[in-house]
């Protein structure tokens, strides 16, 4: 499959966005990113962004005060998902400007609407920005 969860969390640990592409139980998933929010947070800079944990690879990147997390099965490239989460950043950047914590929490539909259009299913379908925000932009103009 590619892709089984990506989470959206600030330093604090709070998450702020998660979209899971395997069903998992609320207990399981709450144990699950509890467990992985804790293991990516107590690393250093200096260590890299790759952590094997249970039977899923995360890959993980900070910008500013959000932590990406993808969680991808061990095949998975980790470049590529590094690739996959600075396209994600710099979408929401382009439609948000400077995309910070505030705008996942206060528009919270259209974060998952970008993850909806770029990943199906676990896999990346679309890595084109325009293509990404033509139907966030054609939304927001008929609201």
């Amino acid at each position: 499959m590619g892709i089984r969860f990506i989470l959206m969390v600030n330093k604090q640990g709070q998450t702020r966005l998660a979209q899971y592409y395997e069903w998992l139980t609320l207990e399981e998933r709450r144990a699950l990113e509890g467990e992985i929010v804790r293991k990516c947070l107590a690393r250093t800079e200096q260590q890299c962004s790759f952590v094997e944990h249970r039977n899923y690879k995360i890959v993980y990147r900070r910008y500013a005060s959000l932590f990406f997390l993808v969680g991808v099965d061990n095949d998975e490239n980790e470049l590529a998902i590094l690739e996959f989460i600075h396209l994600l950043v710099e979408t929401m950047d382009r439609h948000f400007g400077n995309v910070c914590e505030l705008d996942i929490m206060f528009h919270l539909e259209k974060a998952h609407f970008m993850l909806e259009e770029m990943v199906m299913n676990g896999s990346v379908v679309e890595t084109s920005k325009a293509n990404i925000l033509t139907p966030i932009q054609l939304m927001d103009k008929a609201s």
